[in-house]
């Protein structure tokens, strides 16, 4: 039977839901357990995927599930960020579903069933997110993202997964309610709608004095965009199992939170009216200062991961300036960032955990000469970073370079210059760690008590399935850079909606 397009959306999102019953339903049984989040995997990106041409098209596909009140409905709408943002999370729930595997496996972690199930419905959640139609319902499944991604967070259960836990609920939760319900309910008062309308719904409805501050409301209010001075239950959330990591980085949570900044942006406020009002430069200045601060400070972490977490506050606050330029080309790169920043640090946590599982290392200062015997794992995070940097023929290259020409178009040249500095400050914090790697030889020795014994020698890379998907999206980091053109006609009547008109 042939899938129609509505059936689709309502499957993508149930589909995590179901695989969520099917694996606490093995939870006896690994393989199977394991089995089914792959399986499930799949058929979500084929339905996914399904739903694609559609819009590629111009359709804006769309299902309302049921109306709370009138004007406001549980509803989804997929429009091209949308689209993307589920081909995303979808596509990289995939390998990161047979990373689990090894990482869950390799270390002997406890509680694996509780992980899977927590992980699927964070995907689920993800999918609410990209479909959603409103801000309605966007908020919902804002929520169980977050909820969701609770118990991934305290996995290790130890004393300091436990506070990692709670300062990462606590800001995203007091953000979402102290502030993002704010405005959506001042919106609402405002406008009679929630709706995403392109162009925005607030012009003519709200004082321009009062913009910035309702902006404010939003941007703070989206604690997953972990912009400064909210930032902090980034770094604290890097306690969670590394698969966690790249859920928080790549797959699902920040990206929730800046997808959700490019369309309150786009489709609330209307890139035109933020243009003609000047109230997103505060919010510019702020993620410019963002992309700075945290670079330096992604400079002073020995701890991988934490230097990871450091460098991933500072590139989502790419895509928040994006937004706040208020141009079109603002808007592509921002959207363009989304994929090519997910691609890249999702192969830099996963490279961070092969490291961990074949060697117990967490400290950059301990990893000299590793990349000798781990190659492979080694030269899948030097692409990655690559294309974090930016250099061709890497992902990171088209985004930076869009983002670029918007800062020219708004005529806002110092961004340029901050881009630039912050590409060679990725430079600095990531190629660093490839070089000691590399080039720093390891100690002969190691100590043992009184004996001294010699270090092993040797390729010694983590499991299969540890090294396997950071492979495959390093080489994914090369295909968006050629393939980036689809993503550009995807986004184009967003970015450019006068000229697809």
């Amino acid at each position: 039977m042939e899938l129609t397009v509505t059936t689709a959306i309502s499957l993508a999102v149930f589909l995590p839901l179901i695989g969520t019953l099917l694996i606490g339903m093995s939870d006896k049984r690994p393989n199977q357990r394991e089995a089914v989040s792959i399986i499930t995997s799949l058929a979500l990106f084929y339905v996914v995927i399904s739903i694609a041409p559609a819009v590629f098209a111009g359709a804006r596909p769309e299902v309302t599930w049921f109306e709370v009140m009138p004007g406001l409905a549980l509803a989804f709408e997929v429009e091209p960020l949308g689209m993307l943002f589920a081909l995303v999370a979808s596509g990289l729930w995939i390998v990161t579903a047979l990373y689990c595997i090894g990482y869950m496996r390799g270390n002997d972690e406890k509680h694996q069933t509780r992980f899977y199930m927590c992980f699927a419905l964070a995907i689920s959640a993800a999918i609410g997110i990209a479909f959603a139609a409103n801000m309605f319902t966007l908020f919902i499944f804002y929520e169980v993202l977050t909820i969701s991604t609770y118990p991934l967070v305290a996995h290790k259960q130890t004393t300091e997964a436990k506070a990692g836990a709670r300062t990462y609920l606590g800001i995203l939760i007091g953000t979402s309610i102290g502030f993002q319900l704010v405005a959506i309910i001042w919106t609402w008062a405002l406008t009679g709608t929630l709706d995403f309308e392109l162009g925005g719904i607030l012009a003519g409805k709200i004082d321009p004095t009062l913009l910035p501050i309702l902006l404010a409301l939003y941007a703070f209010g989206i604690g997953k965009a972990a912009l400064m001075p909210f930032h902090r239950w980034l770094p604290s959330a890097m306690v969670a199992p590394t698969p966690v990591s790249a859920l928080l980085h790549a797959v699902a949570v920040v990206k929730a939170g800046v997808f959700t900044m490019l369309k309150v942006g786009v489709y609330i406020f209307g890139i035109d009216f933020l243009a003609e009002t000047n109230a997103s430069d505060w919010l510019m200045w702020l993620a410019a200062a963002s992309i700075l601060i945290a670079s330096i400070i992604a400079m002073t972490k020995d701890n991988l991961k934490a230097r990871l977490a450091y460098s991933t506050v500072s590139q989502l606050s790419y895509i928040t300036l994006g937004m706040a330029l208020a141009t079109s080309l603002g808007v592509m790169g921002g959207a363009m960032h989304i994929a090519m920043h997910a691609m890249g640090k999702i192969t830099l946590f996963m490279c961070a955990g092969a490291i961990y599982v074949a060697t117990h290392k967490t400290e950059i200062s301990d990893m000299d000469g590793l990349g000798r015997v781990m190659p492979v794992t080694y030269g899948a995070f030097l692409i990655g970073a690559l294309s974090i940097i930016g250099l061709p023929p890497l992902g990171g290259a088209w985004s930076k370079w869009y983002l670029m020409l918007g800062a020219a178009d708004a005529g806002h040249l110092i961004m340029i210059g901050v881009f630039m500095l912050s590409s060679i400050l990725n430079v600095v914090y990531l190629l660093s760690i490839v070089a000691r790697g590399f080039f720093v030889p390891a100690p002969r020795l190691a100590s043992v008590g009184a004996a001294a014994v010699p270090q092993k020698s040797g390729i010694q890379e983590a499991p299969l399935l540890c090294v396997l998907p950071p492979v495959l999206t390093a080489i994914g980091c090369f295909v968006l850079f050629f393939y980036a053109g689809e993503i550009y006609d995807l986004i184009y009547p967003v970015a450019f909606p006068g000229a697809a008109q």
